[in-house]
């Protein structure tokens, strides 16, 4: 399918691995030019020069922590007039309720749901002004069904869920669509963080971890980087004007609901 994006500008954040760079080789191979972020510059150059190299499109790289304002002002400089946003950065720990204080609410807060914010903030309105946009916000599984241990994720990823609710709906009427994508399981560094912390309490293998997750997944197995970004680039594609202001399970059906 001929997704019409080709030669439209994307910034897409955390791109160096993982699910990001799924995304931004998905929107590359669509003809898309890229401003890619991410805090480590030799993955993030190795992984901009591959895809430059394999679709031919151009790609500027930003070296920086988005949770920063320093951070936020170099990629939104950079990234100024961009047709496609795609907003992802890192969740925070695990652990249990009474593990978190007030700072580590405000860092989950800062990463999750307000650096998000303001690189909307900052670059819809170029959008609304061209009469086309597409913002794409990787979220979790987890605001559809909370998942205990991940309590700052639930709460700050929940917090984004809803603003984009409420600002989806005021900026569709300029051609512009804001929608969430909501991983489950994905084989990531994240996943591979979590299965090494569940190893380590019981004492199994990490791999001996994983398949017991894969277990608890209806697909009975991981999600894919690759198939994670045909579906962030079908949302930023041409065909996808009328869906707004949705969120997506890419989980393998491991959350448990009707609707």
């Amino acid at each position: 399918m001929d997704l019409g994006i080709a030669g439209k500008r994307a910034l897409v954040c955390a791109s160096s691995k993982g699910l990001g760079l799924g995304c931004a080789e998905a929107l590359a191979s669509a003809g898309v030019n890229l401003v890619m972020n991410a805090r480590g510059a030799e993955a993030l150059e190795q992984a901009a020069d591959r895809i430059r190299t394999e679709h031919g499109i151009e790609v500027q790289t930003i070296v920086c922590d988005v949770t920063t304002s320093g951070g936020q002002e170099q990629v939104i400089e950079a990234a100024q007039g961009v047709d496609i946003l795609v907003t992802n950065a890192g969740g925070p720990p695990p652990g249990m309720w009474s593990d978190w204080d007030r700072d580590d609410f405000i860092k989950a807060l800062d990463a999750n749901m307000l650096t998000p914010i303001a690189f909307m903030k900052a670059l819809l309105p170029g959008m609304m002004d061209k009469g086309w946009g597409r913002v794409v916000n990787i979220t979790s599984q987890s605001v559809r069904a909370p998942i205990a241990v991940l309590g700052l994720s639930n709460a700050a990823r929940t917090g984004l869920t809803g603003y984009v609710a409420g600002t989806a709906r005021q900026v569709a009427p300029y051609g512009v669509t804001i929608n969430n994508l909501l991983p489950g399981i994905h084989a990531t560094d994240r996943a591979d963080a979590l299965d090494g912390g569940v190893a380590s309490q019981k004492g199994i293998t990490l791999d001996e971890a994983r398949a017991e997750r894969a277990a608890t997944i209806p697909a009975r197995r991981y999600g894919t980087s690759a198939e994670f970004g045909a579906a962030c680039a079908f949302l930023c594609s041409q065909h996808s004007g009328f869906i707004v202001g949705q969120n997506i399970l890419l989980d393998g059906g491991a959350t448990n609901l009707t609707m």
